[in-house]
């Protein structure tokens, strides 16, 4: 077996997996944003900042206007929610959500 194919077969289930739970539709920046932000959460209310977020390692090569542009995105389909008025942002994962039909962007 050459090296590549059970990459790709990885990369065809993650796909398939994505799809069968409502993902599909997020860019793949969307969806690593998403994915980031649920894996520093332990429980479900729990906060996350946009600089936990960024410091993600699935996030590294992600251009900062990327990044804010998709929590924008997220924010607007409901699957991170907002917390507290300060300058530095706070957010929920809505991931009850997950796999509902997405609003228009």
């Amino acid at each position: 077996m050459d090296k590549l194919t059970p990459i790709f077969e990885l990369r065809e289930m993650l796909r398939k997996l994505e799809r069968d739970v409502g993902l599909e539709d997020l860019s793949r920046t969307e969806r690593d944003v998403l994915l980031a932000a649920h894996s520093l959460t332990s429980c479900v209310d729990d906060e996350i900042s946009t600089e936990q977020i960024r410091k993600h390692s699935l996030l590294e090569p992600v251009a900062q206007a990327t990044l804010y542009r998709a929590i924008r995105t997220l924010l607007g389909y409901g699957l991170l929610e907002q917390t507290g008025q300060s300058r530095g942002r706070n957010y929920v994962v809505r991931s009850d959500l997950v796999g509902k039909d997405l609003p228009p962007s």
